[in-house]
């Protein structure tokens, strides 16, 4: 049994819980300077999905939601 291990799982959890943190933060500021060319509705919808879907809502606002503004204009 070695005694480091629940230590690095506490290590790589808090390493992930940061990186969807920060993916969080950059959709959000992401969506905020685009959030001129979408309509409120459209923005209040992508931050819901950037905020309570961990890793993925941010992930879809910087694949798909900010060519959408884009083409919309």
């Amino acid at each position: 049994m070695n005694p480091l291990m629940p230590a690095a799982y506490d290590l790589v959890w808090s390493g992930l819980a940061v990186v969807a943190f920060g993916l969080a933060v950059w959709g959000i500021v992401s969506l905020s300077r685009s959030a001129a060319r979408l309509s409120s509705t459209m923005v209040l919808v992508w931050a819901l999905v950037i905020l309570l879907v961990p890793v993925l809502g941010p992930v879809a606002w910087l694949a798909a939601g900010r060519r959408a503004g884009l083409s919309r204009t």
